[in-house]
């Protein structure tokens, strides 16, 4: 094992993604941040667009805990899965409350254990924090890695059990930073879901998988469902209602209601339609104009700019300015 780590770490050192701004840090804030913000989304769009926006308006933990969610909803706007943000929020204040019981900054803790107990940090991003920013001796586990063991040792459908065992007694306890960055960057660059490079990659004289990659793990066959909403745009005196949402989906984000039954004096102006992860979304829009306000909240189209809304809530207002 210690000739394949020798093989990892020269691969990295050559091949690896070391400019990436949360590799050549030792906050932990920053560290935890990309890890939050790269669940579900891709190294490019976090990079070019929103890691450094929102360290330079959130720059510590404690900025964070103490500024209001509407403004972090705002700066996480078009990144999606709003609930990462929330927990984020959540996170800083409890950390800041107990900074301000012991008389210190709030930090991030070291521990698994403890990374676990704060919202919205599962397993792999405790790993990760504790890896990456504490230098603990623990494996890293996420979709480019699972890649990597199941061809490894052949797994078709391993459970996350075995997969983390697996990882486990791999792992490179001198180095874990970069063996960890690694294994991510070779399953990202080389050991593909499509067309792997088993000729350049460091793990090719143990790997049990490579004559035939593309069996491990198994693919699964993933349908998305459609859905549709009929959206009501309530507009008096040239203002928009929205409401602030409180349920589970794009809570806390500002949107245009839904309804069953558009009104029969609204007027059809169109759809918009929007992909989610697990499901595809069509909106039908109807326009109602008020000479009395019905709702409680109304924004001009520049004050809307100024609220923390969802994309297809974006979309809607294009569509809006459209038919102006």
């Amino acid at each position: 094992m210690k000739e394949t780590h020798k093989k990892i770490l020269r691969w990295y050192e050559k091949h690896g993604r070391n400019e990436l701004p949360w590799r050549t840090t030792e906050d932990p804030y920053h560290i935890y941040l990309s890890e939050v913000m790269l669940q579900q989304t891709q190294v490019k769009t976090v990079l070019e667009r929103y890691y450094f926006p929102f360290l330079k308006k959130f720059p510590t933990l404690q900025s964070l805990g103490t500024s209001p969610l509407d403004d972090i909803l705002k700066m996480w706007e078009g990144l999606g899965y709003y609930t990462r943000a929330k927990n984020l929020h959540k996170t800083a204040q409890i950390l800041l409350e107990e900074g301000q019981i012991r008389g210190s900054a709030p930090a991030l803790p070291s521990s698994i254990d403890e990374l676990l107990k704060l919202p919205g940090i599962g397993k792999n991003t405790a790993h990760a924090v504790a890896a990456f920013a504490f230098k603990k001796p623990v494996p890293v586990m996420e979709a480019n890695v699972k890649r990597i063991l199941c061809r490894l040792h052949r797994l078709v459908s391993p459970t996350d059990k075995t997969l983390w065992e697996s990882a486990c007694k791999m792992v490179d306890t001198k180095n874990p930073f970069e063996y960890n960055q690694a294994m991510m960057d070779i399953g990202a660059a080389v050991c593909t879901p499509k067309d792997p490079d088993c000729s350049t990659c460091p793990l090719a004289e143990v790997c049990s998988g490579k004559e035939e990659p593309a069996l491990y793990p198994a693919r699964k066959k993933r349908t998305v469902p459609s859905r549709e909403q009929h959206i009501l745009l309530h507009i008096c005196d040239g203002k928009l209602s929205l409401s602030q949402r409180s349920g589970k989906f794009l809570h806390g984000l500002w949107g245009f209601e839904s309804t069953n039954t558009p009104l029969d004096n609204a007027e059809h102006i169109g759809e918009v339609t929007h992909a989610y992860t697990h499901f595809r979304l069509t909106c039908h829009l109807y326009l109602h104009y008020e000479k009395k306000p019905s709702q409680e909240h109304y924004f001009t189209i520049n004050e809307i700019e100024k609220l923390a809304i969802s994309k297809v809530d974006e979309k809607i207002v294009k569509r809006f300015l459209d038919t102006m």
